[in-house]
């Protein structure tokens, strides 16, 4: 008996005209695969679509009503994943180059000689169905996340496991374009004293007056997740570094101007923040980030904590240049336009825009001269860095 008999076979569809070539196949795999066999391309072809557990195709070229070469591009072409991806093995009785590359092109995962032997054969089809189930349970698994609720219920941000799904996709988007991506966490001082002084429950009341605090404040663009007990991470897009100091420092400031009353007693709070940023060359994870965050926040907390930390250190506010603000991401900007028209929140960031695609319109214009009106856009772009309005020209 077959060590592995309690779990089911890896189920293989063997697909020849030759009853003798199916059969010698067959011969050679049963021990470590299920089978299932048919005559021609097309009949092949209705087996894959109603047997979803097939994990791997043998096929000839050479059959009636369907070739493997027609087998192959219905493959490929199908609109359903589990058969586009089906790992598919040519063998034929022609071992010519110049069949094989056709075999190749068309979309063969690989081709072997029908005189190939058991040993070999066996080794291939295992290292292709192994392939399969990994593909099959990576599916599956961004399945499931993208059905689960991305909401945490008890804090109404985003669940950490939906943060670095999401931060991953913006961070590869920002590696693919040259782009920036910037990484927070907040930690609230002295949290296990406020547990201790007030109870449980009102540390609670205040760990979500927090995730309020920060839920407002943030960008559409912007994710933000309870990652533990008063400690918080933010995921910005198209934020650099001197973006994000900025943000860290207004957060920081409006954070020691609340007070929350429990008792007749007044409650202040104050924050420590860690920061971390995409560098241009290096190639860096999420969770990279997130740890460089974590780390600088214990050398705040370390320092007294009511920090803002970064790679040098604490950042103060006269580091910080006067007017400095988050770019605007135009993707979310022109999505926003599109479906709600030009409200007053994107009319307040059109000047915003226009500094975030500067650069580009430059581009433009020094490679087409366009007849781009540059200067006045520069324009816009001093007023909104200095805080000033611009004027109509």
């Amino acid at each position: 008996m077959n060590e592995d008999s309690d779990q089911a076979l890896p189920r293989v569809l063997i697909i020849d005209d030759s009853r003798m070539v199916r059969a010698s196949i067959i011969r050679h795999v049963r021990d470590r695969f299920e089978v299932r066999e048919e005559a021609d391309g097309e009949a092949g072809w209705q087996t894959l679509m109603v047997d979803p557990t097939i994990q791997a195709v043998i096929t000839d070229i050479g059959m009636p009503r369907l070739d493997g070469y027609g087998l192959l591009e219905r493959i490929r072409t199908s609109r359903i994943s589990r058969i586009n991806t089906l790992p598919v093995v040519v063998i034929s009785g022609d071992d010519e180059p110049e069949v094989r590359v056709k075999a190749k092109s068309a979309g063969a995962t690989d081709f072997i000689s029908k005189s190939i032997g058991n040993v070999e054969l066996l080794a291939r089809l295992e290292a292709l169905t192994q392939l399969a189930r990994t593909q099959r349970d990576l599916e599956e698994s961004r399945a499931a996340l993208a059905t689960a609720s991305p909401v945490d219920p008890s804090s109404g941000l985003v669940t950490p496991s939906y943060l670095h799904y999401h931060a991953a996709q913006e961070l590869s988007l920002a590696q693919r374009r040259h782009g920036d991506l910037s990484v927070m966490v907040i930690e609230i001082d002295q949290f296990d004293t406020l547990v201790a002084r007030y109870g449980a429950h009102v540390a609670q009341l205040i760990n979500r007056k927090l995730s309020k605090i920060l839920a407002t404040k943030l960008r559409q663009e912007d994710s933000v997740a309870e990652l533990a007990p008063a400690r918080f991470a933010v995921v910005s897009p198209s934020t650099n570094m001197e973006g994000a100091c900025a943000f860290a420092m207004r957060l920081r400031t409006a954070i020691d101007h609340i007070v929350m009353t429990y008792r007749e007693e007044r409650i202040r709070i104050q924050i420590t923040i860690g920061l971390a940023a995409t560098e241009p060359g290096k190639n860096q994870t999420v969770s990279h980030l997130i740890g460089l965050a974590v780390q600088r926040i214990a050398a705040g907390r370390a320092a007294g904590g009511n920090r803002v930390m970064g790679e040098q250190g604490e950042i103060t506010q006269d580091m910080v240049p006067a007017g400095t603000r988050s770019p605007v991401s135009i993707d979310q900007y022109l999505l926003q336009l599109r479906t709600a028209g030009l409200d007053p929140r994107l009319r307040k960031q059109l000047p915003d825009a226009i500094r975030t695609l500067l650069p580009l319109l430059e581009l433009i214009e020094s490679e087409f001269s366009a007849g781009l009106p540059l200067a006045t856009l520069a324009r816009v772009a001093e007023a909104v860095q200095g805080n000033a309005a611009p004027k109509n020209e």
